[in-house]
């Protein structure tokens, strides 16, 4: 990848994107799309190990097809390293499952709905993908940033400084900056996760459904197993941060008691072998709106907190985002509008687009604080096609997401017959 990395061609540019994590990529690929010349800078190399859970869901091949058509059929050539997945499974407190397909009924031809791959394969996918006569790569370079009221400020290491006229923050969970604008962690709104790559572990479903164990004593969080490539799975806990400390609960201790001990998952470890030991992050939720655009800067990802509060998925809230992103720095490079007021507009894009989500998702999160209702509302799923055809639309169908916003649509899902 370092034979990617370019010299800075300008000493100005019109965007600067910190962070080449999906969001930025998925920023970046839209500006080459519209032309515009931008500065991509991340402290890493690529390919680089990235703790995550690995699951790259329908919402993310949109994504991928929206800021640059075609790459999604790249992605699923490329089978060594992608495994397709075609759902999930949910697993109740009472441990009854519900299935639910990204697709109905699919055609032999048809391109997997979602994937499941390393974010070192992935992410080092998309910047490869990024490079372009447009984008300026500046890998492994931790540069130093300073918003100013008329411009972007970027020193490098060696002293030599350029400017930008905005700034798309994409740095991730840790974003500096995003602290500094006053996004700080809040453990209400942030669950802390453990990952652990496993090998030979048995009873994975044969098209690569993904699984959720909402086990009692993780409650409001679960255990997942995500099947990859060469008969590796993702296994991981998340929880609640508030949860954790007013628990005082060890993650790395539930996750091997969950493997160890729980009556059906340890019989699926029986054989299997660790590749590598708990490694943890931390995940700030989207579960409450949060200003994310200010003067010539603009938060996407991670950096906003738009991870789902349910589901753990942060990628293709990132990547869409990013996009959005993208859109408002191509409006505001032709109008030379850089004030937060013009940039307001990228908040309501992306709460227009992701905020019925993020609330339903915040809902089904403290649901699962009541055991006995998520046992009613899987085994009602169980009965309910159109409850299945609603879990599929918040991972694959996106036109579908708008009937979230209607309240008389939850009440007809959970008690009509």
């Amino acid at each position: 990848m370092r034979s990617q990395e370019k010299a800075l061609g300008r000493s100005h540019y019109p965007v600067c994107i910190l962070g080449a994590g999906p969001s930025g990529c998925s920023a970046s690929l839209h500006l080459t799309q519209n032309g515009v010349h931008h500065l991509l800078i991340d402290k890493s190399t690529f390919p680089r190990d990235k703790i995550c859970g690995d699951a790259l869901s329908g919402k993310v091949v949109y994504a991928l097809n929206r800021v640059a058509p075609g790459l999604s059929a790249k992605l699923a050539s490329i089978s060594t390293e992608f495994l397709p997945s075609w759902g999930i499974s949910f697993y109740a407190p009472n441990g009854k499952a519900l299935q639910v397909p990204f697709k109905q009924n699919p055609s032999p031809e048809q391109m997997a709905p979602g994937f499941i791959a390393t974010r070192m394969d992935f992410d080092a996918f998309l910047v490869k993908s990024a490079a372009s006569a447009y984008a300026d790569l500046v890998l492994g370079t931790d540069a130093h940033i300073r918003i100013h009221e008329d411009r972007i400020e970027i020193t490098m290491p060696d002293g030599k400084v350029v400017t930008a006229d905005m700034l798309i923050d994409a740095s991730g969970a840790h974003s500096r900056i995003a602290r500094e604008y006053g996004i700080e962690v809040d453990k209400n709104h942030h669950c802390a996760g453990l990952r652990q790559y496993w090998q030979g572990v048995e009873g994975l479903h044969p098209n690569g459904f993904i699984e959720l164990h909402f086990i009692k004593d993780v409650l409001p969080g679960y255990f997942w197993i995500f099947p990859m490539t060469n008969n590796r799975v993702n296994v991981g806990i998340g929880m609640l941060s508030s949860k954790v400390s007013d628990k005082k609960v060890n993650l790395k201790n539930e996750l091997a008691r969950i493997i160890e001990t729980h009556p059906e998952i340890s019989k699926r470890f029986k054989s299997a072998e660790p590749l590598e030991s708990p490694k943890g992050w931390g995940l700030p939720l989207g579960s409450k709106r949060r200003q994310i655009s200010f003067n010539r800067l603009i938060l996407t990802g991670d950096a906003a907190s738009l991870i789902d509060p349910f589901t753990g998925e942060g990628i293709g809230n990132g990547m869409i985002s990013g996009y959005y992103a993208a859109e408002m720095a191509v409006d505001a490079t032709q109008q030379e509008r850089y004030d937060a007021d013009f940039l307001s507009k990228y908040d309501e894009h992306v709460y227009h687009h992701l905020g019925p989500e993020l609330a339903m998702s915040h809902k089904l999160q403290q649901m699962v604080n009541y055991p006995w209702l998520f046992n009613f509302v899987v085994n009602k799923g169980q009965k309910s096609k159109e409850f299945r055809t609603t879990l599929t639309a918040m991972f694959e169908n996106v036109d579908l997401r708008t009937r979230f916003r209607d309240p008389r649509f939850y009440l007809k899902l959970l008690f009509n017959k």
